[in-house]
């Protein structure tokens, strides 16, 4: 990597991971939520609310794309982690459902620019791209392990509204620290418009961008022409199937016979939660994996067996619950892996598929449906642990991971 490189690989895996370190920190909040009395709020109730800050998270990811391709990426980053410095200050002051609602929404619309803002800065500005969506991916991961287990290991010593407030400072530094980064957005991509890293042609990028509403029918009506459509399709699974699952993962676990909460110290630990925190950190070897292979296979040829995989996870998880712990350990060891390799798989898909010129308003898309459509997971989970049980829940997130391998193959025949 040159210099440049090194630098937007800095920045956006600062951004990267401060997005996820509050992105998973809100299920440990769910699970605090549920037992406490000042929140009269069951299973159902929080899926919606934990659904409209999470599905603002992936709305608004298409005007950030848009953002991306006119004002730039850094700029968005910077006023990401700010919003999300905020919307956790007001989190922390919440005395009711309705204010952590509001809070969450704030909190969904400002992470939502970083993904197409960070990735579009990765595809227009970094030469070894491949590497550097692996870098990226991992230290997403490192935020959304980090966040679960920071915010498990401060309510130790806080109630939940100080570690709301404590875990708005990692954002303030990070926004400082990003103002610092000297990038050239589009370092990678040629005066001509052909992508220096032996990419397809892709058209002019200044002169691509969109910065008008029928140039943003324009470039949506050229992205859904071509294999676009079904790459949105793949990760509209890949999001309904990552928050169904993570959502209330942590409340799940912690009824697990193996799991139970345990008497130490005068405090009563939740080992679902810690096991929940290591699940995702094991996703990092997920993320480097799934970036590896988009050096050295397409990823259509991939993402059916990583979808797959899923799929007979998600048949596999209440069975291997009642084994005892180590099958427990070992299947969430399994899951965090496959859970996130996909995640550069579709990333690199994206940019194989789409100009160079309307990259941001590609990502904008792909995290509509990972983020937008996807986080209707989170009130479908809620709905079946309410109304039927966590086996019916598996089951439809198996028949998701099916749907996702279907539409890979699909991808793979058209390429």
């Amino acid at each position: 990597m040159n210099r440049n490189d090194r630098a937007i690989v800095a920045l956006v895996t600062l951004g990267h991971a401060m997005v996820h370190t509050y992105e998973l920190s809100i299920p440990i909040f769910v699970s605090v939520w549920l037992a406490s009395p000042a929140f009269s709020a069951d299973a159902a109730t929080l899926g919606v609310v934990a659904t409209v800050g999470y599905g603002l998270f992936g709305l608004g990811a298409l005007p950030g794309g848009v953002l991306a391709d006119t004002v730039g990426s850094k700029r968005l980053i910077v006023g990401c982690l700010l919003g999300m410095a905020g919307s956790f200050a007001l989190l922390s002051v919440a005395s009711s459902v309705w204010v952590v609602a509001v809070a969450l929404c704030l909190w969904g619309i400002a992470a939502s620019v970083y993904h197409p803002s960070g990735l579009s800065l990765i595809s227009r500005g970094v030469e070894a791209r491949g590497s550097a969506f692996a870098y990226h991916g991992m230290a997403g991961n490192v935020g959304i392990a980090l966040g679960p287990l920071a915010a498990t290991l401060l309510l130790l010593v806080l109630d939940w509204r100080g570690v709301a407030l404590v875990l708005t400072l990692p954002a303030v530094l990070g926004a400082v620290l990003a103002l610092r980064f000297d990038v050239d957005e589009r370092a990678a991509v040629a005066d001509g418009g052909t992508e220096t890293d032996g990419g397809e042609e892709a058209g002019d990028s200044k002169a691509d961008a969109v910065s008008s509403w029928p140039e943003f029918v324009a470039g949506s009506k050229r992205l859904f022409a071509g294999g676009f459509v079904v790459i949105f399709a793949i990760v509209v699974c890949s999001g309904l199937y990552y928050r169904g699952v993570l959502t209330f993962l942590p409340e799940i676990l912690g009824d697990f016979p193996s799991l139970q909460p345990v008497e130490f110290g005068g405090r009563s630990l939740e080992p679902g939660r810690y096991v929940y925190a290591g699940m995702l950190m094991v996703g990092v070897v997920g993320q480097y994996v799934g970036g590896r292979l988009t050096d050295r296979v397409q990823p259509s040829r991939v993402l059916p067996f990583a979808f797959g995989l899923l799929g007979l996870l998600a048949l596999a998880f209440v069975p291997l619950s009642s084994v005892g712990l180590l099958p427990v350990l070992a299947l969430c060891g399994v899951l965090g892996v496959a859970l996130f390799v996909v995640q550069p798989l579709y990333q690199a898909a994206v940019a194989e598929h789409t100009p160079a010129g309307t990259r941001g308003l590609s990502y904008g898309y792909t995290y509509l449906g990972v983020f937008g459509v996807g986080a209707l997971g989170g009130t479908l989970a809620g709905g079946l642990l309410t109304y039927a049980d966590v086996g019916v829940l598996f089951v439809v997130l198996a028949g998701i991971g099916l749907a996702g391998a279907l539409a890979s193959f699909v991808l793979g025949r058209r390429a």
